[in-house]
């Protein structure tokens, strides 16, 4: 396998790196904190991208978009609250936030509201699906990074795992039907949907996967 090979190879469980947390998921170290806030403020970036591209969305931002155009909020804004709303979802669920699910709720919509006037706004379609893999990129790496630090999942995570609990239905057909929903609601609210949108879908997975073995390769944990 060529180098470039070896460091592109997804890795196929989460793993641990240096800034992993322990036990808890609230008391952590700065290195933690630090790479959790840039791996959510990564991930808003991302999806500041493809927002910009403006050829298609993540299902999410699509619901976000959607709910912006009829609240006449920014998408920032919608973000937030619909991570208000499926954190309330836990509760029947039994669910426990962490530190990461609220740094994940706050940092996230910030993220979009700040970077999506400051990104380009090609008209080009190359130029558009370009920006938009750029941003499908930088989710996979930002994924990454924030879900390593191990201090408690984002509320659509959470969402996801619960429901996968409580009904015994597998993950990937519990996370199939929560993003199957949410881009049909968000369709018909006014959110766009397009060539952005099926590379997110097609690509994310990998991407994270991709992303995943990068950080182990280049910070994995230390044994003690």
């Amino acid at each position: 396998m060529s180098s470039i090979g070896k460091w592109l190879r997804p890795a196929l469980t989460v793993p641990k790196t240096s800034w992993s947390a322990g036990e808890s998921n609230w008391k952590v170290s700065a290195k933690t904190f630090i790479v959790l806030v840039l791996g959510l403020w990564l991930f808003g970036t991302g999806e500041a991208l493809l927002i910009d591209a403006s050829i298609g969305q993540s299902p999410w931002t699509v619901l976000a978009d959607g709910l912006a155009k009829t609240l006449n909020l920014t998408i920032g804004e919608t973000t937030f609250l619909t991570s208000i709303v499926v954190l309330l979802l836990w509760i029947p669920l039994k669910r426990r936030p962490g530190l990461g699910t609220v740094m994940n709720i706050l940092v996230i919509a910030i993220a979009i509201d700040v970077m999506t006037p400051l990104l380009p706004t090609p008209t080009n379609v190359i130029a558009q699906t370009l920006e938009a893999l750029v941003g499908v990129l930088l989710v996979g790496l930002a994924s990454a990074l924030y879900i390593t630090c191990n201090v408690g999942p984002g509320p659509r995570d959470g969402l996801m795992t619960g429901l996968n609990e409580r009904t015994g239905i597998r993950v990937g057909r519990v996370r199939t039907g929560i993003e199957v929903v949410v881009l049909a609601i968000g369709w018909l609210l006014g959110g766009v949907v397009g060539a952005g949108t099926l590379l997110f879908a097609l690509l994310i997975g990998q991407s994270v996967a991709i992303a995943f073995g990068l950080v182990e390769r280049l910070s994995p944990q230390k044994l003690t």
